[in-house]
């Protein structure tokens, strides 16, 4: 696995030459018809959902994407969703559940967007919406963190029968730059909150919140998703084998881990 520096890691992610959400639809999923809209208010290009097929599966996918260049980037303000991209993804897992399609999800946001004209429309009640329905949602969920996965703007597409790491990944409550400003009031010391956050791939892992890391090889990127592609489609054939009752308590009792760590030999 990767041996950069969480901080390094970090960069690496927030590099502009990184494999953006839209790509990974493209070589995993075939058939695909993107679909658009909240219902209520408008488009977000920050979020790209829809359905398609895993090998023979019909799926919902839904991917965050940062953009490529820069006007791509500032259309998608940056791959940080306004509310109506975490309202179209509730859409489109609701419409999911009714059909009974599995929901694949990729994260790769800074956080949600934290502007005004997010918090007009609800920003916070849009992503607590999603955290409450994704548990409850009676479909299996998969999330793949394929970049940088920031506070509830991540979470809000990460309620999930199982989570995917790729190796450099990171996932955090808050980033390092917040981080920063917020404890030392020094937002220059990020590579110090960077290393006190424990934002790694191996970090989810042993704190369970990902189950696995995936392995990054962006030189043959059409391998690395074809093996991404393979893992998926066990994943949701196991998934789609357990009962309804049985989907839901498991997803209740792995967030119900989360956090649980030994002291002296017993679980607090």
């Amino acid at each position: 696995m990767s041996e950069l520096s969480a901080y390094e890691r970090l960069k690496t992610v927030r590099s502009n030459e990184r494999r953006r959400g839209s790509e990974y639809v493209n070589a995993i999923f075939t058939d695909t018809v993107v679909l658009c809209g909240d219902r209520r208010y408008a488009e977000d290009p920050a979020v790209m959902g829809g359905i398609g097929y895993l090998g023979d599966i019909p799926v919902t996918f839904i991917a965050q994407d940062k953009g490529f260049d820069l006007p791509d980037r500032m259309r998608k303000h940056f791959g940080c969703p306004m509310p109506e991209g975490y309202r179209k993804a509730l859409r489109l897992m609701k419409q999911a559940e009714k059909f009974g399609r599995p929901v694949i999800c990729f994260v790769d946001t800074l956080g949600a967007f934290c502007g005004a004209d997010g918090e007009e429309r609800g920003q916070g009640q849009a992503i607590a919406e999603n955290l409450f329905e994704m548990m409850g949602l009676r479909v299996p969920i998969i999330t793949v963190v394929i970049g940088e996965g920031g506070s509830g703007g991540a979470l809000a597409l990460a309620v999930a029968d199982r989570v995917y790491m790729l190796e450099n990944a990171v996932y955090s409550v808050i980033t390092p730059d917040g981080c920063a400003s917020i404890i030392w009031k020094d937002s220059s010391r990020v590579e110090d909150a960077t290393d006190c956050l424990h934002i790694t791939a191996e970090d989810m892992v042993k704190y369970h919140v990902a189950e696995d890391i995936i392995r990054e090889d962006f030189e043959n990127f059409g391998v690395m998703c074809y093996g991404i592609r393979n893992r998926l489609i066990s994943d949701v054939k196991a998934l789609l084998s357990l009962s309804e009752k049985k989907l839901l308590d498991g997803r209740y009792e792995r967030f119900r881990r989360i956090g649980i760590y030994e002291d002296g030999g017993s679980a607090q």
